[in-house]
């Protein structure tokens, strides 16, 4: 007997890549194996689901591979050190995690030597860039299969495909589809395809639940959480989570964002992260009161940079490495506490704890006295400083505003 095409589907217990398991193993007679790739947004239940389904759909095998470290330690990591917000606003939520999904997927494929991979994509958003550049570079001369892209099936199709061949689950079309992770979760659809439309209270996932306020202590060292309201963490994965606890009960963490796809389309995503935008709030504080003006300059240059080539599907570039080696170098006087304060749907900051805190010095107190120098110090500093502006505007009078 001929033996069968092994064929790797990134499964994520969607109606896609549910569908792409029963099809490939129905119709195409491929040994399918079911690979869902957990960064950290699917609870133990989902896991347990997924793997019954996957072999009730006709999966040979079904695996879980957790990276939910690795995402932290290779990537999130730099994305606090940095401060990445895609376009100031985003923190580039799943999209990031994405990549090590990917990442996960092709080393399995590798592992098993098998003849093709597949995904669930569609043709019209950034994941099918993430999933196909990240095989074409670790799986090289491996098979990649899309069929709800190149078939451009939709919902419908897939739906009816299943019900017809056994297997009823419910995927029927809702107002919003969720993708939820560690970093944040992401709500599409609905409202958020009329561009002067918000999103109404229902569609998130988390609600307020606190009235009132209470602050919010994180400690950092060497710019790593370490500790939440002085409850010290050693696994960096239960910090996170333990922040995202505090500050959905209060809603804090919703947004909008809109912004460039690696395709060259705008899209436009609501999404709710409370874990995020407060630990890269606080640590941003932090970084103003612990690092020098030209080091926060620079940091934003390359954690710009660092976010951009993330969310494009360009992490395996090598110059990712380099940014990193600089953002991790950055981090070694990031050292204190961050203290926030929360209230119903907003935060703000309120203060610093810090032995590296540069705003005690012995040089001057800022609008009060200074200490380190004379007040005919400061006149001919200011007198200096001046002089390339005198000299433009002397021979240029006309100019003056």
């Amino acid at each position: 007997m001929e033996q069968k095409k092994k064929v790797v589907v990134a499964f994520s217990g969607g109606l896609d890549t549910s569908y792409t398991v029963m099809y490939l193993a129905k119709e195409k007679g491929y040994e399918v194996y079911a690979a869902c790739a957990n960064t950290g947004g699917f609870s133990p239940e989902q896991l347990a689901t997924n793997e019954a389904n996957a072999y009730k759909l006709g999966a040979t095998k079904y695996v879980t591979l957790d990276v939910t470290r690795e995402y932290y330690d290779k990537s999130l990591k730099y994305m606090i050190y940095g401060n990445v917000l895609r376009n100031g606003t985003y923190p580039i939520s799943v999209s990031s995690e994405r990549i090590f999904q990917a990442i996960a997927i092709a080393r399995y494929a590798n592992e098993i030597g098998a003849d093709a991979i597949a995904h669930g994509s569609t043709g019209a958003g950034n994941d099918q860039i993430r999933f196909d550049m990240t095989f074409l570079v670790m799986a090289p001369g491996v098979e990649i299969i899309t069929l709800t892209r190149d078939n451009n099936l939709s919902r419908q199709e897939e739906i009816d495909y299943l019900n017809k061949n056994g297997f009823s689950a419910d995927f029927t079309k809702l107002k919003y589809s969720y993708n939820v992770g560690l970093w944040g979760t992401s709500i599409c659809g609905g409202e958020i395809l009329d561009s002067a439309q918000g999103l109404p209270e229902s569609a998130y996932l988390k609600h307020c639940t606190k009235e009132g306020s209470e602050q919010l202590r994180l400690t950092f060292e060497k710019g790593e959480l370490k500790a939440v309201n002085d409850e010290r963490f050693d696994d960096p994965i239960k910090a996170i989570q333990k922040v995202e606890e505090i500050g959905a009960a209060y809603g804090v963490g919703r947004d909008m964002h809109v912004g460039d796809t690696i395709i060259g389309i705008k899209g436009r995503v609501g999404f709710e992260a409370a874990a995020p935008m407060l630990i890269i709030s606080a640590h941003r504080f932090l970084e103003k009161y612990t690092l020098s003006k030209w080091q926060q300059y620079w940091k934003d240059q390359v954690a710009n940079w660092y976010g951009m080539f993330l969310h494009e599907s360009q992490y395996l570039e090598p110059v990712m490495r380099d940014i990193e080696a600089m953002l991790d170098n950055s981090q070694r006087n990031v050292n204190g506490t961050a203290i926030l304060e929360l209230r119903p749907l907003s935060f703000s900051t309120v203060g610093v704890e810090s032995a590296d805190d540069l705003v005690k010095n012995k040089l001057g107190e800022y609008g009060e006295t200074q200490k380190g120098w004379t007040a005919d110090d400061a006149k001919g500093f200011i007198k200096v400083s001046a002089t390339a502006l005198r000299a433009y505007y002397a021979n240029h009078q006309d100019e003056q505003i």
